[in-house]
């Protein structure tokens, strides 16, 4: 069990219900029902293991079965996951597990829809730290399960020297050189460039890694030929599903995207109780 999950799900749990649930508590006491998650679009399914955390957190003695796991492909009216039990347990948590598997969902498609264009190449898609504050290690697992690949967790993972820093520094060497003699050895050193001019400077440093960022796909190609294999290159900067086919093709070996996880497009699950074991059409 991770401690941090359990603590999004209590708190949430806090948050939704202060005082309890003031509707259920009214209208039910030792009724039982079985209610259906059903996916209502298509695409990838994550966060089924946080629904079954939050239920069991809310009442143990609900059941919880899951019939999709995490990662795997959903369609339209498909069952998803049931839970059996009482009534009013069930109805504490159903809110809440279904914002957090519709939020880890929908990142999980979007990830998976950009995988799908670049998965021709040698390219992987990689998220960032534009996460829900207080959310991001469910971010990143929906990234996961979309098949992307995590780029640093916090700020405590990795050096990432972008732009605010290097004009601090005085230079893209100057900020590399210091970064290499102050971090561990094992620390590994990103640089961010925008120009042809930045990416030379930053071949001949230490850095690990070299974001393009904001480049157009001539720019990158031009450093991927450069390059001549020496650095982990990652383009960053005005990407879209459109466009990451073509950034792929540029040799590149990551692309970075915020925007699967800060704007995020919630996946349309539902769910439907029944006093029976199947759901009603």
């Amino acid at each position: 069990m991770n401690s941090t999950i359990d603590s999004i799900i209590h708190n949430a749990i806090e948050e939704d219900m202060p005082k309890g649930d003031v509707t259920s508590e009214a209208l039910f006491n030792n009724e039982t029902s079985t209610a259906f998650f059903l996916s209502k679009a298509t695409g990838i399914i994550s966060g089924v293991h946080v629904a079954k955390w939050v239920f069991e957190l809310v009442d143990p003695d609900l059941v919880f079965e899951a019939v999709l796991d995490d990662g795997d492909q959903v369609f339209q009216k498909m069952l998803i996951a049931k839970v059996q039990g009482k009534t009013l347990s069930i109805l504490k948590g159903e809110r809440i597990s279904l914002n957090l598997m519709q939020r880890m969902s929908g990142i999980a498609t979007a990830t998976n829809a950009l995988v799908n264009q670049v998965n021709h190449t040698k390219c992987q898609i990689l998220d960032t730290r534009k996460t829900v504050p207080g959310l991001r290690i469910l971010d990143k697992q929906a990234v996961r399960h979309g098949r992307g690949v995590n780029h640093r967790f916090s700020l405590s993972d990795m050096v990432l020297i972008k732009d605010n820093h290097i004009h601090a520094a005085g230079s893209i060497s100057q900020a590399v050189k210091k970064a290499r003699e102050t971090v561990q050895d094992s620390m590994p050193i990103e640089i961010e460039v925008e120009t042809i001019h930045q990416f030379e400077e930053a071949l001949n440093t230490s850095a690990d890694r070299i974001m393009l960022d904001n480049m157009d796909n001539t720019m990158m190609r031009t450093c991927v030929q450069k390059n001549e294999g020496k650095k982990i290159l990652e383009a960053s900067g005005n990407m879209s599903l459109r466009r990451a086919k073509s950034v792929a093709e540029t040799g590149v070996d990551f692309i970075s995207f915020g925007e699967i996880t800060h704007s995020v497009k919630a996946f349309d699950i539902s769910v439907k109780f029944e006093k029976g074991d199947e759901p009603s059409e």
